[in-house]
């Protein structure tokens, strides 16, 4: 249960800083890529989507820790990896970001979300 809480934690951090960035604040070097300080419409609308989808993931990430029954097992099961697949693809990206916040904070965040995913997806 701890890996989990260690998933949603970060998870509702990386929320924050969407809601941030979705109203305009000058911390677009952390995510998107980097290439703007303040996000233009089409990302803040991106970061808006993403609270979404962060709290889907978290979600995910508590049914498959046994805190909750939302989804169906089966689609639990298959969504608990394709999160895991996600964030390492996302620790990848954020590598390759040309964007030195970017990548110094958000790699390392990525990793710990994959991980937090495979460890809950082998239970």
């Amino acid at each position: 249960m701890i890996v989990a809480v260690v998933g949603v934690l970060l998870l509702n951090c990386l929320a924050v800083l969407q809601v941030v960035l979705a109203a305009g604040a000058p911390l677009g070097r952390y995510a998107w890529g980097g290439r703007h300080d303040v996000l233009p419409v089409g990302l803040r609308i991106g970061s808006a989507v993403s609270i979404v989808l962060y709290a889907l993931f978290a979600l995910v990430i508590l049914q498959a820790a046994g805190a909750v029954d939302a989804l169906p097992d089966r689609v639990a099961d298959v969504a608990i990896w394709v999160l895991a697949g996600y964030f390492t693809l996302g620790v990848g990206m954020n590598a390759a970001s040309r964007s030195r916040p970017e990548r110094t904070v958000m790699t390392p965040v990525a990793l710990v979300l994959a991980v937090v995913c495979v460890v809950l997806a082998l239970q």
